[in-house]
């Protein structure tokens, strides 16, 4: 639609466009597109620095764990069993979700947008294994040992030879998938993901959590204070960090719509 209208400073007639008239506006990408692009970006972004920093960050975590493991310098005190460790079973089907920690803590990092981010959150990680160390030199513990024969279980004999039953209390399983959890739900809250990966998520945490009183590795007080030492440490780092920094390609839409929707009012142009 145009109306004529008069300008009453300079005398001339001009053309009123409502926002009636057609006008293009960049198409926006649907939300489905926007979350998985974004995802997208953050874990190409840094690739290569992210794979071999993982990598190494875990070697010297083990480095650490296994020295304090074979080498206990005070007593070795004996976790107590609760009702809820004499209530759960050995399962050793829930094997496959205690290992796919090492898959799961590599998300968090990998999701990271800039450098600046990923080096505060290796530090606030960093300080979260100090501090599960600090407490397996202080104060070793280690699990009742297991009554059953695993020889017939795959995978078993391996990770009893490997990962004894000390260095119990608390359990850095839990605690890295307890912080874990939390950085990876404050990314999907920020892209603005679907419910169902956040709840994928959530599920893959409590599988962790739940896989480490089934096989028999910790008892219910090395979850409980693994839990509490990921939370004392997560919930801080979301506090003391850099700014979050939006995707390159979402500001680009964002300054394209807002410039093509301040057009969409009236515009005015000059009749012959």
């Amino acid at each position: 639609m145009k109306l004529a209208c008069a300008d009453s400073g300079s005398g001339k007639i001009g053309i009123v466009r409502t926002v009636d008239d057609p006008i293009k506006l960049p198409v926006a990408p649907s939300p489905a597109h926007s979350w998985a692009a974004d995802i997208g970006l953050r874990m190409r972004r840094l690739f290569a620095l992210k794979l071999v920093g993982i990598t190494a960050f875990t070697w010297l975590f083990f480095i650490a764990y296994f020295y304090l493991l074979q080498h206990p310098i005070h007593p070795v005190r004996m976790m107590p069993l609760t009702a809820l460790d004499k209530l759960m079973p050995f399962q050793p089907q829930a094997l496959l979700a205690y290992l796919s920690l090492w898959v799961y803590v590599g998300v968090a990092p990998g999701l990271q947008l800039t450098f600046t981010e990923l080096v505060v959150y290796g530090l606030w990680v960093g300080a979260l294994c100090l501090t599960g160390l600090a407490c397996f030199y202080f104060w070793p513990t280690q699990v009742p040992p297991l009554v059953l024969d695993v020889s017939g279980f795959p995978g078993f004999a391996t990770l009893q030879g490997v990962d004894a039953a000390g260095n119990a209390c608390p359990s850095m399983h839990v605690a890295a998938a307890m912080f874990t959890v939390i950085r990876v739900e404050d990314v999907l809250r920020q892209t603005g993901a679907p419910i169902g990966m956040r709840v994928i998520n959530r599920v893959w945490f409590i599988a962790i959590a739940l896989s480490t009183l089934m096989v028999k590795q910790h008892v219910a007080l090395d979850v409980a204070a693994g839990a509490l030492l990921g939370i004392a440490f997560a919930l801080p780092s979301l506090r003391w960090r850099p700014a979050p920094v939006r995707s390159i390609e979402t500001d680009i839409i964002d300054r394209q719509r807002s410039h093509a929707e301040s057009k969409a009012g009236t515009q005015w142009t000059e009749a012959p």
